[in-house]
């Protein structure tokens, strides 16, 4: 028996196991048995203990194993689409019983730009980042600020 299994309950492991199904906990609480009403809620906590956590990573490498599907699998596999989409193939038209190359080319661009939009994800080329450093003018948006401390009006 795994480590991680011995230290959970037997919801706690039918949660680990209804996980794996969708990786969504508040389903996983449910179909483990939980409460419809604290299903979110338990579901979130069952998540953040390191036995369940540890369960869970078992059960993900036991299923990788299974599979033979691992993240250098999905990556080469998604750099050979990419590749092969990118590839400009010539069109070529039957004449007279012959191939011949019209002198356009072939370009899967859909195929290319998903497989290197995901490529990019793991990457983390597509992150949305936003510079909050600078300075606000606050003398541009009150006006000039008298001894009082009050703005001065504007004509």
């Amino acid at each position: 028996m795994p480590a991680g299994r011995s230290q959970l309950t037997a919801k706690q492991e039918a949660f680990c196991e209804e996980y794996m199904v969708d990786l969504n906990g508040a389903q996983a609480a449910i179909r483990a048995g939980y409460s419809e009403n604290s299903a979110k809620e338990i579901g979130s906590e069952n998540l953040t203990k390191p036995n369940v956590q540890q369960r869970i990573a078992e059960l993900k490498a036991e299923r990788s194993e299974r599979t033979e599907i691992s993240a250098d699998y999905v990556l080469s596999s998604l750099k050979e689409v990419a590749d092969r989409c990118m590839k400009a193939e010539a069109i070529t038209s039957r004449t007279d019983g012959e191939e011949v190359e019209t002198g356009e080319y072939r370009f899967e661009h859909a195929g290319a730009n998903k497989a290197l939009e995901l490529l990019g994800k793991h990457l983390k080329l597509f992150t949305d980042k936003v510079d909050h450093s600078g300075t606000i003018g606050l003398e541009s948006i009150l006006g000039d600020i008298e001894d009082d401390g009050l703005p001065t009006p504007r004509s």
